[in-house]
């Protein structure tokens, strides 16, 4: 939406924002780069890049983030006209609040020419590469979680080390690069929606090195270090609308603010060899096991929030407030949470479970936040086995029910068809769009379309296939979708 009628946002217009509006409390010019971040999306600079902002602003300059999109050049021609600078704006029931973030210096486009992010990686000032590239970002496979060593881009970065194409062969070649120069090697922090973020990111990586070379394999795995984090606030996609609000709001023209949620919560293993920011001064919490946390943000707010967009997009509903809003949807993800998932869960002491599970049904209800279920259904191949698969997996081991979770698990099944109960196409976004199309066609019965999914290793692996519960649960779910539909199957819950 052109605002011809506002200037650009830009350090030398920052004075002429209105008033209210929060900025950088520090002098710009002098911040060093210290950390360079892959996947610079909408949650990247709602999250971490808001919490190096606070950092920089106690008078540490040595965090400076230089962002590096792997793919499209989008974020980089809207933000450096801008100086890298956008806007935050948080939103609930009660309002909006606006923030200028300056802690992004530059973002780079990969494809353009890898050769200078490769020169900016091995930079010993940067002391850590963080990612954000989603889970289709790690070449890895989700049933085994480990490297897909047939992956494309595995095998192109492979034969051509210096022209690489995935955040895999940049970190690798960067870390060649610097162990060669005698430069001390960065800290990697996955901030991605991964089990054991740390623990995958390290395997992926290590195994490429391998590959590539086994003394670099055998070095990567003893000196680099790759903390685990959780990483949770709610970022629905920017529309024209957010666009042309936040222009109004601000008094300057924003090609891209970011919207979200006033809730934010970042848990780091505090493992940083060669240096970190102060980032605990920002309310991030460093603790030495990061795994309870994440599970219990897996499987309660990652699995709720697909439910809720498979079932809710199903039923009609374009947002996830408006699904809440949806009769029985809200007591399904009450059940879902109290009867299924917090048995599956480890004790984490001193946390209040209870108040954490309300919370997060509260965020969901948040009619500010106009969060797509479409948005959140897309990349379900890659989403599944973490949340909600593995949780079935442990419900069996207990031998208790999972009726609930089943009915996500179906809602996946029928929405992946690409085809809506009154007939209208799906836009199926997933690496596996093209398998699902080629394998479903011309089956509508429940019986043929799951037998069709769960011929899918890649993400049922072979033990829920072969299991009979969860062949008849997810059966008996997916039988009740096609025939009444998803509003109804919910309702009479």
């Amino acid at each position: 939406m052109n605002h011809t009628s506002h200037k650009h946002l830009s350090s030398a217009n920052l004075p002429q924002l209105a008033k209210g509006v929060a900025t950088p409390g520090y002098d710009r010019s002098q911040v060093e780069t210290g950390i360079v971040h892959l996947g610079i999306g909408a949650f990247h600079r709602a999250h971490q890049a808001v919490y190096t902002d606070s950092v920089l602003t106690t008078g540490d300059l040595r965090w400076g983030i230089l962002g590096a999109s792997l793919r499209s050049g989008d974020t980089r021609d809207a933000l450096n006209p801008q100086d890298g600078l956008y806007t935050v704006a948080v939103r609930d029931g009660s309002g909006s609040s606006f923030r200028i973030i300056g802690s992004i210096q530059n973002v780079l486009v990969a494809p353009e020419s890898p050769e200078t992010l490769l020169a900016a990686m091995t930079d010993p000032k940067v002391k850590i590469v963080s990612l954000t590239i989603t889970e289709k970002g790690y070449c890895y496979s989700p049933a085994s979680a480990s490297l897909d060593e047939s992956h494309p881009d595995v095998t192109h970065d492979l034969a051509n080390p210096a022209t690489p194409r995935s955040a895999i062969g940049f970190i690798v070649e960067a870390l060649a690069r610097r162990r060669k120069n005698g430069t001390e090697p960065f800290t990697l922090l996955s901030c991605d929606n991964l089990p054991a973020n740390g623990q995958t990111l390290k395997r992926v990586v290590t195994r490429f090195a391998e590959l590539r070379d086994a003394e670099l394999g055998a070095f990567i795995s003893e000196h680099v270090a790759f903390p685990s984090t959780m990483v949770d606030r709610i970022v629905p996609a920017t529309t024209d609308d957010d666009r042309a609000g936040v222009t109004d709001a601000i008094g300057l023209a924003d090609n891209w603010p970011i919207m979200t949620e006033p809730f934010t919560q970042w848990v780091v293993e505090d493992h940083f060899p060669s240096g970190r920011p102060a980032w605990e001064k920002a309310g991030v919490t460093f603790v030495g096991d990061v795994d309870a946390f994440e599970l219990m943000k897996l499987r309660l707010l990652n699995g709720s929030h697909s439910t809720l967009a498979y079932l809710g997009y199903l039923s009609g509903h374009e947002t996830v407030s408006d699904t809440m809003a949806g009769e029985g949807f809200a007591t399904l993800i009450e059940r879902m949470m109290d009867e299924e998932i917090t048995p599956t869960l480890p004790v984490l002491p001193d946390f209040d479970l209870d108040a954490y599970k309300k919370q997060l049904r509260e965020r969901f209800r948040n009619p500010a936040l106009r969060h797509r279920t479409w948005q959140i259904a897309m990349d379900g191949s890659q989403k599944l086995p973490q949340r909600l698969l593995n949780t079935i997996r442990v419900r069996l081991e207990q031998k208790a029910s999972f009726d609930l979770l089943a009915l996500g698990v179906a809602g996946w099944m029928r929405y992946a068809t690409g085809t809506d109960e009154r007939g209208n196409a799906i836009d199926v976004r997933d690496p596996l769009a093209g398998e699902f199309k080629a394998r479903t066609a011309g089956k509508t019965s429940a019986s043929a379309l799951l037998e069709t999914y769960l011929g899918m290793e890649q993400i049922f692996g072979t033990d829920l296939p072969a299991n009979t519960a969860f062949h008849d649960a997810v059966g008996d779910a997916l039988a009740k979708l096609i025939g009444q539909g998803a509003a109804r199957t919910v309702a009479e819950l």
